[in-house]
C-alpha cells in the first residue's frame, strides 16, 4: 500500500476523500474532461505522471481514470473520461449526470505506470490511452529528454487534448484512423534507439501490437498501461488449486478452495484489502507478500516485479505451492 503527503499529512492509497467537480468539457468526440478540487479548497496528495485515481460511483462501483493535468498543480486534478457504450455504465453515469459543482468519492492517486529516468522516450497513445502520457511528455521536456510521440485514434475529432500537442512540431505523429490508417508500428520500432524507454497506453489490440514488435528490442525498454485484462496471461499451474493464506500481522490462517478466488476469502475474513476492478488490472487490491510462490496472472506488475516476489494482486493472482504469507 503506497502512501502520500498533503500539507504534512500522510494519506494512503485506501484513503476516502470527497471532491467537487470545479469544471466540465468536451475534449473530444464522447471525451469529457474534468477538472476536481477539494471541498474545502485544500491541497490535493502529490502525484507523479501515470498515477490514476479511483472514482466511487453513486451505486458503489469504482473505476480508474489516469490523471493528467499537471502535477505541479495541487490544487485541482484533471481525467478524462472516454464514453463506453457498450461498457459497465461508469462513463455513462458521468458523461450524462455529473456536472460542476457535483461532489466524488475519490482514492488514491496510485501509480503502477511510473515515468522511469531515460535520455529518450517514445510515447505511445491510442485514443484515450494519451491522458496518462500527456504529463509524461511535459515532465520529459522539463527533465531535457529527447522525446518521439505517436497518437492515434478512431478520427481527427475523437482524439482528446490534441492542442497540447501543438508545440511538439514533427516530434509529435497524429494518426487518425479515417485519414491515415493505424499507427505505422512497424516503423516506429523497427531500431531500437540506445537509452530510449517506450511508455504505451490504449487499447489492448495496441498494447498486443507493441509487444509484439518490441521483441529486438533490449529488455525492460517497454512499458504499458492497460485498461482491461490480458488476453494471454500464462497460469502457470493450469487448473486452480486450493491453497493456505497466513496473514502474518494477526497469524490467521485460511483457506483458499480451488473455486474461489483469494480476494473473496480475503474479503469474508474482514482483512484489510480493497479491490475496485476484480480482473487484475487497477492494482487497487496489491498486497505485499512475506512468503511463498505467487502465481502472478494480472495485467500490471512488470516482470522484474513478478520476479522478485514480494506482491501480488490478490483479486486474480493466486499460490503455486501449498501456502502465502501477507503482510495483512
Amino acid at each position: 500500500m503506497t502512501t502520500c503527503e498533503t500539507d504534512g499529512v500522510e494519506m494512503t492509497t485506501r484513503d476516502e476523500q470527497t471532491l467537487r467537480v470545479v469544471r466540465r468539457w468536451a475534449a473530444a468526440d464522447d471525451v469529457v474532461a474534468l477538472e476536481l478540487a477539494d471541498v474545502d479548497g485544500g491541497t490535493l496528495p502529490v502525484w507523479a505522471p501515470g498515477a490514476h485515481i479511483d472514482m466511487v460511483l453513486p451505486d458503489g462501483n469504482v473505476r480508474q481514470y489516469s490523471l493528467c493535468g499537471d502535477p505541479a498543480d495541487r490544487l485541482t486534478w484533471r481525467v478524462g473520461v472516454l464514453l463506453e457504450r457498450d461498457g459497465r455504465g461508469g462513463s455513462r453515469w458521468i458523461h450524462e449526470r455529473l456536472g460542476e459543482g457535483d461532489l466524488l468519492t475519490t482514492r488514491g492517486p496510485r501509480n503502477h505506470f511510473a515515468l522511469e529516468p531515460a535520455s529518450r522516450y517514445l510515447f505511445i497513445g491510442g485514443g484515450i490511452g494519451i491522458t496518462p502520457i500527456l504529463p509524461m511528455i511535459a515532465s520529459a521536456r522539463s527533465a531535457g529528454a529527447e522525446i518521439e510521440v505517436a497518437y492515434g485514434g478512431r478520427t481527427r475529432e475523437s482524439m482528446a487534448f490534441l492542442n497540447e500537442l501543438a508545440d511538439l512540431g514533427d516530434r509529435v505523429e497524429l494518426a487518425p484512423q479515417s485519414e491515415v490508417g493505424l499507427l505505422d508500428l512497424d516503423r516506429l520500432l523497427a531500431n531500437p534507439a540506445p537509452g530510449t524507454l517506450i511508455y504505451c497506453c490504449g487499447p489492448g489490440t495496441l498494447l498486443d501490437a507493441v509487444e509484439e514488435r518490441v521483441g529486438h528490442w533490449p529488455e525492460g525498454a517497454l512499458r504499458v498501461e492497460r485498461f482491461s485484462a490480458r488476453s494471454d496471461v500464462q497460469l502457470a499451474s493450469g487448473a486452480d488449486q486450493a491453497f493456505e493464506v497466513e496473514l502474518a500481522q494477526s497469524g490467521t490462517v485460511l483457506q483458499v478452495p480451488a473455486d474461489r478466488t483469494l480476494l473473496s476469502v480475503l474479503e469474508d475474513a474482514e482483512a484489510d484489502v480493497i479491490s475496485s476492478c476484480a480482473e487484475g488490472t487497477c492494482g487497487s487490491c496489491e498486497t505485499a507478500v512475506v512468503a511463498g510462490d505467487i502465481d502472478h496472472r494480472d495485467s500490471v506488475l512488470s516482470d522484474a516485479e513478478r520476479a522478485a516476489g514480494d506482491r501480488m494482486m490478490v483479486c486474480v493472482s493466486r499460490c503455486r505451492g501449498a501456502k502465502l504469507v501477507l503482510d495483512l
